[in-house]
């Protein structure tokens, strides 16, 4: 596996992931199950992406977003 997250995009999926999995303790202790489980896989898999820096998504849709080949620091052609 190629690595293709980095960056930004890594921090966001880290954070994102992190508040993902508060949300889903918070659903459990009030007893939404269906919202704790739904919000506990996304996190799970926002950093599991952040953690592997590999991202299935982004390799389908051919988006890297490592410091070598962002986008967002130089024009891209």
């Amino acid at each position: 596996m190629n690595r293709n997250v980095g960056g930004l995009d890594r921090i966001v999926r880290g954070v994102l992931g992190t508040w993902l999995l508060v949300v889903a303790a918070t659903a459990v202790m009030s007893g939404r199950r269906i919202t704790a489980v739904t919000t506990a896989v996304a996190g799970i898999g926002l950093l599991i992406n952040a953690v592997t820096q590999f991202c299935g998504g982004n390799f389908l849709l051919g988006i890297d977003t490592t410091e070598g080949n962002s986008c967002s620091r130089k024009r891209c052609e």
